[in-house]
């Protein structure tokens, strides 16, 4: 049965065997992390292009923001200040995607077990 991502079965359907559940968690893995990878780029390209920072600096900047801890470089124009802003709204908005896109199959699958246990009480 091929998997395809974005598709549940539904609630009327059993339970998705554990081998295909574990391929399901690596394909909801592979495109967070592939999300995880364009949000860095496009943070790395615009501390380098927009304020000036050696790529090292942007990228070490760009990750920091990505993974919630703060900024590490002062920054000096304003359209870097302005970018940077826009990039730590955007970084928030990011990491609760990526939660939703890795907790879905979870939660997706709880839900599902907790129906079928109801359907079969009921029967």
């Amino acid at each position: 049965m091929p998997i395809r991502i974005g598709h549940y079965e539904h609630r009327s359907e059993p339970l998705l065997p554990r081998r295909l559940f574990v391929r399901r968690m690596l394909g909801h893995g592979a495109i967070a992390a592939l999300f995880l990878v364009i949000s860095l780029g496009v943070g790395i390209v615009g501390y380098h292009t927009i304020e000036g920072l050696p790529w090292v600096d942007a990228t070490l900047e760009a990750a920091m923001i990505l993974g919630g801890m703060g900024p590490v470089t002062t920054l000096h124009s304003t359209a870097g200040k302005l970018f940077a802003a826009a990039y730590a709204l955007y970084a928030g908005v990011a990491f609760l995607a990526t939660v939703g896109v890795l907790l879905a199959p979870i939660v997706h699958r709880i839900l599902h077990r907790l129906h079928a246990e109801q359907r079969q009480r009921s029967s």
